[in-house]
Formats: C-alpha cells, sequence, structure tokens
C-alpha cells in the first residue's frame, strides 16, 4: 500500500481526488430520490452535472430547481463546496477536528491544493480559509435572506440564500431561481442592488484566493508590505473588472441591455463584468450578445480568477507575467521584473505554457464541436471558454447539445479546475530528469 503511495505524486493524488468526488457524485444524482419525478436520470446527464458542480462551473443540462429534488440539490451543493474549497483541504479539515497529526505528505498535498508554495504555517492557513469561507457565505446568506424571505418564506428563504451564497463564492453559477422560468439565472433581479452587489462580493472574495486574504487579514491596510503576488492579483483583478464593466456597457448598451434605464444597465454591466470571472450568473439574457461581447466575455472567462482561490481559468497572475515578459521583451530586458522584483525564468516558462494549453484546447474543442453540432461558431466559442474558465455562463446552448459535445465540456471543466498544465504534469510527470546539458541551437521564431 505504502509503496502504490509514493509512485503517485501530488499532482496525480489531487487529480484522482476530483475524479472519485465527481463519480460519487454521479451515482448519488442518478437514484430516482436525486430527481423531482423520481425517476433515473441519464448517467451521462449525472455526469455533466457532477462535474459541473465540483469543478465549480455552472454548466448545466437541467434547471436545478426544476428538475432535482432536496436531495439531489443537496448533493450538487455539497460537491460546489468540496470542488471549491478543494478536496484536500477538506480532507484534512476532518483531520484537524478529529485531532490527528498531519503527516508532511499531506501538508505537501494541501500546500498543492491550497496554491501555496511555503509549508510553514500551513495548519494555520488551512484554518483561515476555513473562517474566511464560513464568514463570507455565512454574512452573504443572511443579505440574501432580507430579500429572498419576503418572497419565498423564512424556511426556504433561508435555503436559498445558504445555496446561492455559498453557489457565488465557490464561482460556482449554480442557482434555484427556475421557479421564475427555467435558466433564468438571476434575471429576475436584475434590479435587485441588494442581491446584485451581495453576489458581486462573494464571487471578487471567493476568486481573490486564500493566499491574498491572508496577507489582507495580516497586513490589512499596509499596502507595501503585502506579498509581490497578492499586489499582482488586486490590481490585474481591479483593472480586468473595470475593463469589463465599461466595455461591457459600451457593447451591450443597445443589445443585451435593452429596455433597461441608464442605472440599471451600469448595474447590469457591473455585474456581468464580475460573473464572468468563472462566477456563472447572469442578469441579462446572454443569448442577445453583440459580437463585441462575445468576444470580451469569452476573454474574460478564460482568464478566470487567482490561483489559489475558488475559482477556475488561466488565472489573473498567469495573464499578468505574460505582459510583463512581453514588456521586457519589447524593452530588450533579459529579466521580468515587477516592484523591484525579478521573477524567475522558471515562473515565466510555467505562464507560456499554460495559456498555450489553454489556447489549444479551445481551437481544438471549438473545431469539434463545430463539426457535430449545426450551430454558429460565436454560440460554440462562448460555450467552450466557459467550459475551459469553469464559469457556467451560456447562450442557451448546453441542454442541446449531443454527448460527444458535452464529453468535450466535461474535459474542459475538469482541465480549468484542476489546472491545465497540471493535469498534463499530472499524466507525463517524472520523477528523474536526465543530468546533462543539451548543446545549444539557435531557430528562427516570429
Amino acid at each position: 500500500m505504502k509503496a502504490s503511495k509514493r509512485r503517485l505524486t501530488n499532482t496525480q493524488i489531487i487529480v484522482l481526488f476530483f475524479a472519485a468526488v465527481i463519480a460519487a457524485g454521479t451515482l448519488l444524482l442518478c437514484l430516482p430520490i436525486a430527481s423531482k419525478s423520481r425517476e433515473w436520470t441519464p448517467l451521462l446527464d449525472c455526469a455533466f452535472t457532477a462535474t459541473s458542480a465540483t469543478c465549480v462551473t455552472g454548466l448545466i443540462v437541467y434547471d436545478t430547481f426544476t428538475h432535482w429534488s432536496l436531495f439531489g440539490q443537496l448533493v450538487i451543493l455539497s460537491m460546489i463546496q468540496i470542488g471549491g474549497l478543494g478536496v484536500m483541504t477538506i480532507i484534512t479539515t476532518f483531520s484537524v477536528f478529529a485531532r490527528r497529526k498531519i503527516s508532511l505528505y499531506e501538508r505537501k498535498l494541501l500546500m498543492q491544493s491550497a496554491g501555496t508554495i511555503r509549508s510553514s504555517g500551513i495548519i494555520k492557513l488551512l484554518k483561515q480559509i476555513i473562517i474566511i469561507t464560513l464568514i463570507c457565505e455565512g454574512t452573504g446568506a443572511l443579505l440574501l435572506a432580507t430579500r429572498l424571505c419576503p418572497k419565498l418564506g423564512i424556511i426556504e428563504g433561508l435555503y436559498c440564500s445558504v445555496f446561492h451564497a455559498v453557489s457565488a463564492f465557490c464561482n460556482a453559477g449554480f442557482d434555484l431561481m427556475g421557479r421564475y422560468g427555467e435558466f433564468s439565472s438571476l434575471t429576475p433581479f436584475c434590479d435587485d442592488i441588494t442581491v446584485n452587489l451581495t453576489v458581486c462580493a462573494l464571487i471578487i472574495a471567493g476568486g481573490l484566493g486564500f493566499i491574498v486574504w491572508q496577507d489582507i487579514l495580516t497586513n490589512k491596510f499596509a499596502l507595501k508590505k503585502y506579498s509581490v503576488h497578492s499586489k499582482i492579483v488586486l490590481i490585474t483583478t481591479a483593472a480586468l473588472l473595470a475593463g469589463g464593466w465599461l466595455f461591457y456597457f459600451i457593447f451591450e448598451r443597445n443589445a443585451s441591455l435593452e429596455g433597461l434605464d441608464t442605472g440599471e444597465k451600469i448595474l447590469a454591466s457591473f455585474f456581468q463584468s464580475v460573473t464572468a470571472r468563472t462566477a456563472g450568473f447572469n442578469t441579462v439574457p446572454l443569448n442577445k450578445l453583440t459580437g463585441a461581447g462575445v468576444v470580451l466575455m469569452s476573454v474574460l472567462m478564460l482568464i478566470g480568477g487567482s490561483p489559489g482561490s475558488t475559482a477556475g481559468g488561466i488565472k489573473t497572475t498567469t495573464v499578468a507575467v505574460m505582459i510583463l515578459e512581453l514588456i521586457a521583451a519589447a524593452k530588450g530586458d533579459k529579466d521580468t521584473v515587477v516592484f523591484r522584483r525579478r521573477l524567475e525564468d522558471d515562473t515565466v516558462k510555467r505562464a507560456g505554457a499554460i495559456i498555450s494549453v489553454y489556447m489549444m484546447a479551445v481551437v481544438i474543442s471549438v473545431t469539434a464541436i463545430c463539426a457535430v453540432e449545426n450551430l454558429p461558431l460565436s454560440d460554440v466559442l462562448f460555450e467552450v471558454a466557459s467550459g475551459a474558465g469553469t464559469v457556467g455562463l451560456t447562450v442557451g446552448i448546453t441542454s442541446t447539445l449531443s454527448g460527444f459535445s458535452h464529453i468535450i465540456l466535461m474535459l474542459l471543466m475538469f482541465g480549468g479546475r484542476v489546472g491545465g498544465l497540471s493535469l498534463i504534469i499530472a499524466f507525463a510527470e517524472r520523477r528523474e530528469h536526465a543530468k546533462l546539458t543539451r548543446p545549444a541551437e539557435k531557430i528562427l521564431i516570429g
């Protein structure tokens, strides 16, 4: 048993844990008790839903409220929470409460799952992750309850508030608003400032990453003391939110935002800019997006959130590193420097590799789906970007796709949550490297 454990790398174990959660969720959702009709749900549809929930995406083939029973909804909610926090975080939390000593091997797994490179203070970080999660989700649920309880009653309102708070903080995008119309998401609350801003705050909080939150809690407003990682995350996140907000308003004011007054357009533009960062909710009909809006949302979805967060995607720091590298290359600088610190060459190479993996996955997936589906290229691109970035936004084609396309989206969602490069490493990682330096050779590029 010990020998087999040693043969598995940390990355491989995390990938297997996610796969195990998806498999368990699939089996539970197949049961008649999981559907409101009390009938068996097709296996592939259950697998798609379980993958979407565990990978905190939000793409669905059935409306969550109208198809799944309370049992089914709770299974989905559990997978969202596990997928959002990370499988190893959940497992280690039970170990801490059971007062079981955490081994060095488990600490290394937790480090990779939580997205940190420091082994010291990892248990303290774990406790902070749980506390931050409970505070954010609890506060969000209470704020949402002030709007939902008057509409749905105390019990149903509280349940829906908790469900949406967890879904928003974990950047999942699952909702229970099918009561107002199937696949309606949060469109019934397009003009509700409390619901919009609460959900936005939860999405942003979950997408920043727990390492950044640790910096914020430790250093408060002393920004100079923040790590380079936290500074890059905060600046890139602010730039993407502001840029997305502005350009969405410009592109969509006479399209998906049509019929709203100016104030509602501003609020809806901000919400769509936030939710494109791997959250999956929408307050306006996305099937009315302009071509420019599709491109904008697709880019935002692929970038996603930040490392060590509940979000997926290429990640903010990856994009920031590549932009800094491009600037350095244009200037002819040998090193990539930010905040008077030089970035390691390995970091720059990894950023380039991650973006390359995502771009290849998107191109191959779009081509494959277009080959079997009679759908516009823009719709397929939007769906693929949503799956790869674990976002969950759709122009309404998810439930109409064939099983082949659903399998492609499942692979994209899984790779997007685990990490595209991590998934490749999981199957290609080697323990030993040849201890020699190959002869250098020059080739022409560009």
